[in-house]
C-alpha cells in the first residue's frame, strides 16, 4: 500500500491499495481514516465519490476479506451484470 499526499479537498490522509511502486492511474481503491470511528472509499478514478462506513463495519469486511468469504467474486466468469429473467 502506498501513502497519498494529504487531500486538501477532505483534509484526509488517502492508504491506496497498489504495491509499493505501482504507478499510473489505476484504477485504485483508497481508504482513509476520518473523525471518530469512520473510514472513508473511493476509487481513484472518481475521487469526488466517496463511500463512508464505520471502523466496526470495515474490521468486519476485512476479516472477512482474509477469511476468504469474498473469494467467490475473484472466480473467473462472474455475471457482473444485472440479473436477467
Amino acid at each position: 500500500m502506498a501513502d497519498v499526499p494529504p487531500d486538501a479537498s477532505t483534509g484526509l490522509n488517502w492508504i491506496r491499495a497498489a504495491g509499493e511502486g505501482d504507478t499510473g492511474p489505476g484504477p485504485w481503491i483508497e481508504v482513509a481514516a476520518g473523525t471518530g470511528d469512520l473510514i472513508h472509499l473511493r476509487e481513484t478514478s472518481d475521487p469526488g465519490t466517496v463511500v463512508t462506513t464505520t471502523q466496526v463495519k470495515w474490521d468486519a469486511f476485512v476479516k472477512g476479506v482474509v477469511a476468504g468469504e469474498f473469494d467467490h467474486f475473484a472466480e473467473l466468469g462472474i455475471n457482473r451484470g444485472p440479473a436477467t429473467p
